[in-house]
């Protein structure tokens, strides 16, 4: 049983770039004691640093596979999630990354750690918004927070690598991958550091610093990145979106892109995310796309489990106990990972059944079988590894022979050969290091942990080396260094066109604030002279940031997404969910200006663009402005919002639930702003005349729009949806307000018939005739305004019979990336709800 069962959990979480690690870390720096499980020793070391420095090397203690630092009177542990120690009482308990339950190799750990470790006073759950639903029902009291990201993630867009912005991160899947990408950036970019889980900490920290530091401008990594490690990144960039498992070569989930995109931005400076190619199996689709930027992450149906505490009494019960399946449907029993299948195939030796016949042998069986594949060998020869280590624990005082872990020192201990050599002695020297830090494996464990830190720091210090010299043109680097020295020296001009010269040479073009190269300055020779360029060009941008920021209504423009001043793109608007009030980002060629520059001109479009609603779209804003008027009441606000997501028509039965809740005064509101609530759709009329309708395409982005005032289209002609305000017919598309227009005559002369209405009739056909209905497309009005067809007599004017409006088949909604469709989804939420 779970000590502490009763002690209050908290779950916080969110996307990346929420601060849940800060929190963690205060919330156990406030408590007398504590231990935090994290999913690699990379960011376990990097926050037992930085408790450290909180609380002093004496109160701090590092625990994880192959590196033990425990001063006797720690208090705060920084551990990997499968080095919690469990049995260990303290204040406070945290896991990071809670989600990892679903790994299937890791999965059954953090599953262990959420079911059982517990803190005496508080215990906290950090992870993905997916972790939510399997959550309520494994740790039904836990009171779960959700924590929003800081600032933007969005799309950029494919760029190849020699386009990448400075600050980005390059991720790849394999070693062959990052060392290709890495070498490509060192032609291209002077250079990059290289970040991978395999690396040790020391090797891995000195590479960051490089990037830090801003020696390079590029990091190439693995999706090691994605599990919480800071960097200052701006921008991260796919090589590829498959990876290889373990099992097979699959796409990432995207639980797995957005944790690896969230690593882009800081705090609350905005990042973005990319490919490296714009089409294939390597490009992101857009409902990918749409998922990272929202932070719509698929929730988890199960976790991995298997037994944390399994059956000591013998190695068939122990086997029996790992191999048992949960009780609970939303746990799943995890795939046999390589610590079962090495116990298997020692099971499986008489010598080992001989030598464990009582629970203690069995326990170090056991302990000897969790030695990690650090060297990725594969199950046969790592088996036969952990069975030599476990003959020497098993016999005579149960200590692994120095003599051996001597010469296994000794042998790893070179510094010579490449990238890969050292990197394959660096993998097998942490699983000495995991030995000597096994206190009863050894005589003299504290000596051999020491010696197995020295290797490790060695061979570290050694693979940076070789990345560094590999990865990074030092002799770029240095002229890169000596440019920003010497730059404001040089003559930079620029001529009445844009084009910018140097002692006569031209160097390129500067549209705007973006500065395009002349192709023949391309040259490593003239490298000197384009940066001297960029750097002249700061007064420049200075001068045009001024004049933009006080610039006149008829100089700025949109066209699509994009705003342009004087033809040239300075802003995009990012869609929200309303579409008149988008956020306006600034194209990243003003990001040279200085903040308060900066200001001004977010501030000068951000107020042209709400001055053009007003003016263009007047109807719109109004319903804007009703959708946030606290006197006008919930039903009236939640319609006039839907409508203005909807762009201001959507069609009746979309709304049914809301629009059949509306009072009289509800309506009386609606009609002062202009609102028509149709027979068969809501309606501005005011957005169907020519100036609104085409400002309405441009704000949404509809594209091609019908012809200017026309009534009635042919089915498949431009504009001819409800999305431009045409009801598709049978074989043409009528205009919503002349559709409601008949509509209306034939209620009325219905109420003028016999009986009050009940017997057929006839509509004056003439309102029909002058609009261009075919006789089909007013059969089919008539039948959605819930009249059918009574058979007439040769020569007779058609008569209907009113057979009252019931429900049709549900339309298929319209697209969810369309502004109707979002509109659509929420509405049809409300009215199953």
């Amino acid at each position: 049983m779970t000590r502490f069962a009763n002690s209050p959990v908290t779950a916080v979480l969110g996307p990346t770039n929420t601060g849940k690690t800060h929190l963690a870390i205060e919330r156990m720096a406030a408590h007398s004691s504590g231990i935090i499980g994290f999913p690699l020793r990379l960011l376990a070391r990097e926050v037992y640093d930085r408790m450290v420095a909180m609380k002093g090397p004496k109160e701090v203690a590092l625990v994880t596979g192959e590196e033990r630092i425990v001063p006797p009177g720690a208090r705060w542990f920084l551990c990997t999630a499968e080095s919690m120690p469990l049995d260990r009482e303290v204040s406070f308990v945290a896991l990071d990354e809670g989600q990892l339950g679903a790994d299937p190799e890791r999965g059954h750990v953090f599953t262990d750690r959420i079911l059982r470790a517990r803190g005496r006073d508080s215990t906290m759950i950090l992870g993905s918004d997916s972790l939510r639903p399997v959550l309520r029902k494994l740790v039904p009291d836990a009171e779960i927070i959700t924590r929003p990201r800081f600032s933007t993630l969005s799309y950029a867009g494919a760029k190849k690598l020699s386009r990448l912005p400075k600050r980005s991160a390059i991720v790849a899947f394999s070693a062959e991958e990052v060392y290709a990408v890495a070498e490509a950036l060192r032609r291209l970019r002077g250079g990059a550091a290289v970040v991978m889980g395999a690396l040790s900490p020391r090797t891995r920290n000195a590479q960051v610093a490089m990037f830090q530091a801003g020696e390079v401008d590029y990091l190439v990594a693995t999706d090691a990145i994605g599990m919480g490690l800071n960097l200052d990144v701006q921008h991260v960039a796919f090589a590829s979106l498959n990876k290889f498992d373990g099992r097979r070569q699959r796409r990432l989930t995207i639980a797995e892109m957005a944790q690896i995109a969230g690593r882009a931005g800081r705090h609350q400076r905005d990042g973005s995310f990319g490919a490296l190619v714009e089409e294939g199996p390597g490009a992101f689709t857009p409902e990918e796309i749409a998922a990272i930027e929202g932070h719509h992450v698929p929730a988890l149906d199960y976790l991995y489990w298997r037994e944390g505490e399994p059956d000591l009494s013998s190695i068939d019960a122990l086997i029996a106990s790992l191999e048992a399946k949960p009780d609970l449907p939303m746990l799943r029993a995890a795939p046999e990972a390589t610590d079962l299948m090495v116990l298997k195939r020692l099971a499986g030796e008489d010598w080992v059944r001989d030598r464990v016949r009582a629970p203690r042998a069995v326990a170090r069986l056991w302990a000897a079988c969790g030695l990690p594949d650090f060297r990725k060998l594969g199950v046969d020869p790592h088996a036969r590894f952990v069975s030599r280590v476990f003959r020497h624990l098993s016999e005579g005082r149960g200590h692994i022979p120095h003599t051996w872990f001597a010469d296994e020192l000794a042998r790893l201990d070179r510094v010579d050969g490449d990238v890969e050599s050292i990197a394959g002695r660096i993998a097998a020297a942490r699983s000495w290091a995991y030995i000597a830090h096994r206190a009863d494996w050894l005589e003299d464990p504290a000596h051999w942990a020491d010696r197995t830190r020295a290797l490790e720091e060695r061979l570290s210090d050694a693979l940076h080396a070789s990345l560094t010299q590999r990865f990074v043109d030092k002799r770029t680097t240095v002229l890169l260094r000596q440019i920003g020295a010497g730059a404001a020296h040089l003559p930079v001009v620029i001529g009445p066109e844009g084009e910018v010269t140097v002692e006569d040479h031209v160097l390129g073009q500067l549209q705007g604030f973006h500065f395009a190269v002349a192709p023949d300055a391309r040259a490593a020779d003239k490298r000197m002279l384009l940066a001297a360029a960029e750097k002249g060009l700061a007064p420049e941008l200075r001068r045009r940031a001024a004049a933009l920021a006080q610039a006149p209504d008829d100089t700025l423009t949109q066209q699509g997404e994009e705003i342009c001043w004087r033809g040239v793109r300075v802003a995009h608007c990012v869609a929200t969910a309303n579409p008149l009030r988008p956020t306006i980002r600034l194209c990243r060629t003003l990001d040279r200006l200085d903040p308060h520059e900066r200001n001004a001109v977010q501030a000068r479009i951000a107020a042209w663009f709400d001055a053009r609603i007003a003016a263009d779209l007047p109807d719109l804003a109004a319903l804007d402005a009703l959708s946030r008027d606290a006197s006008a009441g919930s039903r009236v606000r939640a319609l006039a919002g839907l409508l203005v997501q909807a762009g201001g028509l959507m069609p009746r039965r979309a709304a049914g639930a809301l629009v059949e809740a509306l009072d009289p005064a509800d309506r009386k509101w609606l009609r002062k702003a202009g609102l028509v609530i149709g027979t068969l759709d809501l309606f501005m009329p005011g957005l169907l005349k020519p100036r609104a309708a085409a400002a309405r395409r441009a704000l949404l982005g509809l594209g091609e729009g019908p012809a200017e005032g026309a009534s009635v289209l042919a089915r498949g002609a431009p504009g001819a949806a409800l999305d431009h305000g045409y009801r598709p017919l049978g074989q043409q598309a009528v205009r919503v307000d002349l559709a409601e227009r008949i509509a209306r005559s034939a209620h009325d002369a219905r109420q003028r018939g016999e009986r009050g209405g009940r017997a057929p009739f006839a509509p004056d056909p003439a309102l029909a005739t002058s609009m261009g209905l075919t006789a089909d497309t007013l059969s089919r009005l008539m039948a959605q305004l819930g009249f059918q067809a009574v058979r007439t007599p040769p020569g007779q004017p058609q008569r209907w019979a009113w057979k009252g409006l019931t429900p049709l088949a549900r339309p298929k909604p319209p697209p969810r990336d369309t502004p109707m469709g979002r509109a659509f989804a929420l509405a049809q939420g409300a009215r199953d709800d």
